[in-house]
């Protein structure tokens, strides 16, 4: 098993998952009294750097996500703006309802994920947190609702019109048809829809907002993603720190 892993042409954090997958399935089997039970070989078989990524992910600056924003229509146009200035997983930015934006409030509920078409539970119980709705980002998704014909409440913010607004529009397809022919055309080269949680990473820093604050905006469940900081962040600084990120992309650049 560790010579087929090795073989695989996959990043190795994939083939970490291939073999949980393996063990989970060999557990299940004895379980299920398909093989006699006994212990788990796959505690035996080591995958090495699976915390390692084979490439480094591509964070944009200002200027090229405006270059980026020219050359998309929308509704490719809101979710790139909505999504680098929130930092939100894909999977939990097309999973948003309208009943999701509390306009009076200013504030984003992140309350479920999307994967394959499925909703589920966000990743951790930490991901199921509020955002921070700026007063610019909120005109930004106010005029994607007056222009989408999918307004109601329960209705998806980027529900897919090919699909009746039944379910919200594909990522990858998106990001496939979409977001990479647009960087690629701007010279930016290959991204993706992670590029761009990356890319609100980089920012709240340049900001200089206090790695707490970064934690708590990024939803991570443990600080050590971010810095090992003590302390729990004040809603107005997550306000302040969101509002700085948020101007930095929709202010207009002056000549």
């Amino acid at each position: 098993m560790e010579e087929w892993l090795k073989d695989l042409d996959l990043a190795s954090r994939t083939k970490g998952h291939l073999h949980n997958l393996m063990r989970v399935l060999w557990n299940c089997a004895m379980r299920w009294e398909l093989i006699e039970i006994g212990e788990n070989p796959m505690k035996l078989v080591r995958v090495r750097g699976t915390s390692k990524r084979r490439r480094e992910p591509v964070v944009l600056d200002v200027s090229q996500f405006r270059l980026l924003l020219e050359e998309l229509d929308d509704p490719f146009h809101t979710m790139v703006i909505l999504d680098l200035a929130t930092g939100l997983r894909c999977s939990e930015l097309f999973a948003l309802r309208w009943r999701d934006v509390f306009w009076d409030e200013r504030m984003l509920l992140v309350r479920r994920a999307i994967v394959a078409g499925v909703p589920s539970d966000v990743k951790t119980k930490y991901s199921n947190a509020g955002m921070p709705l700026d007063p610019a980002l909120a005109e930004v998704l106010r005029k994607w609702q007056r222009k989408t014909r999918f307004q109601n409440p329960e209705d998806w913010v980027f529900a897919s019109p090919f699909r009746a607004g039944r379910t919200p529009w594909d990522p990858w397809s998106i990001e496939r048809r979409h977001i990479i022919p647009a960087a690629l055309r701007c010279g930016i080269g290959r991204i993706g829809w992670h590029s761009f949680r990356h890319t609100f990473r980089t920012l709240l820093d340049e900001t200089g907002a206090p790695m707490k604050v970064q934690q708590e905006l990024m939803r991570h469940a443990d600080i050590r993603t971010t810095m090992n900081v003590y302390g729990k962040a004040m809603d107005a600084s997550k306000r302040e720190a969101h509002g700085k990120v948020v101007r930095m992309l929709l202010t207009p650049k002056v000549a």
